[in-house]
């Protein structure tokens, strides 16, 4: 279907708010140009992987990539500032569709103050909220802004249905990545890696609030694993707008440290690596498609838990874990989330093979629920999204 020729050129607006979303929305653009090839024009907001789809971003994701309640509040009048930027444009250019990915605390906030001054400008929300595992009545709310959802989950489909809003299952994204998850023996060598060190990959996430929570709780992790592992080698990708952040919190990192740039480094480590430590998101997906055993991690400050906690209602935050309905991933969240319990665990996947190959097993099942093997995800929410807009 490359090159199909529609009746006129579309113009669509997509609208990303951190890394992981700018990720999505590269693969989104690439995925229209397959089907559309030039008669697509896209703007927008997004960061460098859009860029090199084409996309020139209104402006940066610097102000809008931050969560938790404690660490939003200072950017609100940031977040604000950037949403009426958006906000202002669309209203301007009238695209045949805005589509919003993922950051609900910033997307939303554009497709809720689109509806209220043009309701026929169409939203798309391309990674919504997991409604389902917490506060799921914003289901219904967000019918009111939205006019589509395109599900990463096949679960989410129905779900949102029940609801009122129109949804289409594409397959999540990250499955397309799986075939660049290599070079891990020529990333060794390039480091100057001895082929049986030990090595880690530490990921503290792609958010500045999200490193500087995280990275010392993972520091001393590492340091009582040198102990027992004392040729271990960490690998740390980064991701630009939190590099400066990483490199502060890592300054006296307590075992050899490599940081990475770039996503072709980053799955390469993941294949480099023996056991990775992460933080709970999109890169845990990632992991499972790279077959790398994985410890998982997230904490979020006391004010942000204490107003979640009552409407979550899931009991796993991993996906893999949550597809799979059990803990196949261990998971060491909020008040768990210390250096004297994660430690063990990530050295009980370097020492016992079985466990790791136990593990793998898992990971595999899950991906092959995500939509392995099947049409590209990318392709299926731009064929989704391009017949939604002509209808």
């Amino acid at each position: 279907m490359t090159g199909t020729a529609l009746a006129k050129p579309l113009t669509l607006m997509l609208v990303c708010g951190e890394p992981s979303g700018d990720q999505l929305g590269s693969e989104l653009m690439m995925g229209l140009k397959a089907l559309a090839g030039e008669n697509v024009r896209i703007v927008g907001v997004g960061g460098p992987a859009m860029e090199k789809q084409g996309l020139k971003s209104l402006f940066p994701l610097d102000d809008t990539a931050v969560m938790g309640l404690r660490e939003v509040v200072p950017r609100i009048p940031a977040i604000l500032r950037r949403v009426r930027e958006a906000t202002d444009y669309a209203l301007g250019i009238e695209p045949d569709a805005v589509v919003l990915i993922d950051s609900p605390d910033f997307t939303h906030r554009i497709a809720r103050a689109l509806k209220r001054r043009n309701p026929k400008i169409r939203t798309v929300n391309y990674v919504a909220p997991q409604v389902w595992a917490s506060r799921q009545y914003r289901a219904r709310k967000m019918s009111r802004y939205f006019d589509l959802v395109l599900a990463l989950l096949p679960f989410e489909a129905p779900f949102f249905e029940q609801h009122g809003l129109h949804s289409v299952f594409a397959g999540h994204p990250v499955i397309e990545r799986q075939a660049r998850m290599k070079g891990g023996p020529e990333l060794r060598a390039r480091l100057g890696i001895a082929d049986t060190a030990p090595v880690l990959c530490v990921l503290p996430g792609s958010r500045v609030s999200e490193v500087t929570m995280l990275l010392p709780v993972f520091r001393e992790t590492v340091a009582r694993l040198k102990k027992d592992l004392p040729d271990l080698v960490c690998v740390l990708p980064v991701v630009p707008h939190v590099a400066a952040r990483v490199r502060e919190l890592t300054a006296d990192w307590p075992a050899p440290l490599h940081l990475l740039e770039g996503e072709e480094d980053k799955f390469a480590s993941f294949k480099a690596a023996n056991v990775a430590l992460a933080a709970s998101g999109t890169v845990t997906t990632e992991l499972a498609l790279a077959g790398l055993p994985m410890i998982v991690t997230y904490k979020v400050g006391w004010l942000t838990l204490f107003l979640m906690r009552p409407f979550i209602a899931v009991e796993y935050a991993t996906l893999v874990n949550i597809l799979l309905g059990r803990e196949a991933v261990p998971e060491f969240l909020q008040e768990r989330c210390k250096p004297e319990l994660i430690a063990p665990a990530v050295l009980a996947l370097f020492r016992d093979q079985a466990a790791r190959e136990e593990q793998k097993k898992a990971l595999s099942a899950a991906t092959m629920m995500l939509g392995v093997g099947d049409e590209a995800p990318s392709l299926r929410a731009a064929r989704a999204l391009l017949e939604f807009v002509r209808t």
